[in-house]
């Protein structure tokens, strides 16, 4: 496997395993609930995700299907995607979560789960081919190649799990007592 895809591949296992940690740490019965009005649950959180990394990777696939359009370098030139684990700059999603994701977090964990393995399975199937000619805008950082998409992913899920921690932290805490 080429460095670039064993190097991509360790970003994304390091950033799910927080993020999946993070997420066990709310609970099952909180996971619909909204810390605020203007905040998203935990479901609503992993629904964003799931719709952005279906979205990259559909069309990273799509794009591999046919050469790829020349940029010059100048217009390969783009902010660091260390930008997005901050949290600083607050972001709107362009695309509403769909309702129809929320469902129980059992439910969706395994279907987060499933498209991170369809990501994987997109890098796999690519190896012998060079990604780094495929380059499409991404609307806050620049030209990004399809490396760089799939390590955007990455950064992208290191942000949310900032945000689910601020959602775990931010529910009523339960506690369970022994009886004796």
């Amino acid at each position: 496997m080429p460095q670039v895809i064993q190097s991509t591949v360790a970003c994304l296992a390091r950033s799910q395993a927080g993020f999946l940690r993070t997420a066990d740490e709310v609970p099952a019965a909180e996971w619909k609930t909204r810390p605020s009005e203007d905040r998203w649950s935990a479901a609503e959180l992993v629904a964003h995700l799931m719709m952005v990394e279906r979205a990259v990777v559909g069309k990273a696939d799509r794009i591999a299907q046919k050469a790829p359009k020349h940029f010059p370098w100048l217009k390969k030139i783009h902010l660091p995607i260390a930008l997005v684990h901050s949290r600083i700059v607050r972001r709107k999603s362009p695309v509403p979560v769909d309702p129809e994701m929320l469902r129980d977090k059992e439910d969706m964990m395994a279907e987060l789960r499933e498209v991170r393995g369809r990501t994987l399975a997109f890098l796999e199937e690519m190896k012998s081919r060079d990604l780094s000619e495929y380059v499409w805008k991404h609307p806050a950082l620049g030209n990004l190649n399809t490396y760089e998409w799939i390590k955007f992913l990455a950064a992208h899920e290191v942000r949310h799990t900032k945000q689910m921690r601020e959602i775990a932290d931010s529910l009523p805490k339960f506690v369970e007592t022994l009886q004796k």
